[in-house]
C-alpha cells in the first residue's frame, strides 16, 4: 500500500439499529501516518462509525476497505487480527484485572518476544501505569483508566488505532497529557490514528485532517487548521463550548 492510497476507506456506508438509520452514506479516508479526527455533537453517529469499522454492528450497505482488503462483512476478531485496535468509548478495561494483566490481554495477539520492549515503551509514555502495575484496573482514576485503555490497545501493535472519545469526563490536565501521547506516537512511531472526539478544539489542533458529522452524515471535511477557522465549526463546537 503506497502512501497515496488510503489505509482505511469508508464508502457510502449505511448502518442501522433496527429500523433507525444511524449512518447515512458516510465517506471517510484515513491515509498512512495521519491523525484524522471526526467531530460532532453527542448522538451524531461518531461512535457508531467506529464500531461499524470494527464489524459490530456491520454496515447494511456501502464498503469499508482496510489496507487494500474489503472488511465490510468480516467478523470483529478477524478485523482486529489485521492490525486495527480500538480504545472504545467508556474505556472498558477489565476492572478486576491488574494493570499488568490488562496490558497482557492487549498483547495476546502479538509474538511474545515483543512484550518486554513494548511494555517498556508503554511505561515511558504512561509512567503512571508503571506505578500502578499491580493495582486492579477498577481502582484507578478515570484518567488512569483512559491511559490503560489506550495502552492496552497499543500492546497489540496496531497499524491503525481507533480512539473513541479519549477526553470524555477527564480533567483538562489529563486530556492534555493524553493528546500529547497521541501526537508523540504519531510523530515518532508513525502510528496512524482515527480519533472520535467531542472536544473539537483539542482534536482539530492535533489532527492533520478532520470530518464533521451531523445526524449520521458527513457535512464538512478539511485540514484541522481549516476546520478550526470555519465559522460553522466555531459556532457549533467551539464558542462557549468545551475547550
Amino acid at each position: 500500500m503506497s502512501p497515496s492510497e488510503p489505509m482505511l476507506s469508508v464508502r457510502k456506508v449505511e448502518t442501522y439499529y433496527g429500523k433507525i438509520v444511524a449512518l447515512r452514506g458516510v465517506d471517510v479516508d484515513v491515509y498512512p501516518g495521519e491523525i484524522v479526527t471526526l467531530i460532532g455533537a453527542n448522538g451524531a453517529g461518531k461512535s457508531t462509525l467506529m464500531m461499524t469499522i470494527c464489524g459490530s454492528p456491520q454496515a447494511r450497505s456501502g464498503q469499508i476497505v482496510y489496507d487494500g482488503q474489503d472488511i465490510t462483512a468480516m467478523p470483529t476478531h478477524e478485523i482486529i487480527r489485521l492490525g486495527i485496535a480500538q480504545s472504545p468509548e467508556g474505556r472498558r478495561i477489565f476492572p478486576r484485572m491488574t494493570v499488568m494483566e490488562n496490558l497482557q490481554m492487549g498483547a495476546s495477539l502479538v509474538a511474545d518476544e515483543h512484550f518486554d520492549g513494548d511494555l517498556k515503551r508503554i511505561f515511558e509514555l504512561f509512567p503512571r501505569l508503571k506505578e500502578r502495575a499491580g493495582q486492579r484496573g477498577g481502582t484507578l482514576s478515570g484518567g488512569e483508566q483512559q491511559m490503560l485503555a489506550i495502552a492496552r490497545a497499543l500492546m497489540g501493535r496496531p497499524k491503525l488505532l481507533l480512539l473513541d472519545e479519549p477526553s470524555l469526563g477527564l480533567a483538562p490536565l489529563i486530556v492534555k497529557q493524553i493528546f500529547e501521547v497521541i501526537k508523540e506516537l504519531n510523530r515518532t512511531d508513525g502510528l496512524t490514528v482515527f480519533l472520535v472526539e467531542q472536544n473539537a478544539f483539542h482534536a482539530l489542533k492535533l489532527a492533520h485532517r478532520g470530518y464533521v458529522m451531523v445526524n449520521g452524515s458527513i457535512t464538512m471535511s478539511g485540514t484541522g487548521a481549516e476546520l478550526l477557522k470555519r465559522e460553522e465549526v466555531r459556532a457549533a463546537y467551539l464558542e462557549g463550548g468545551r475547550h
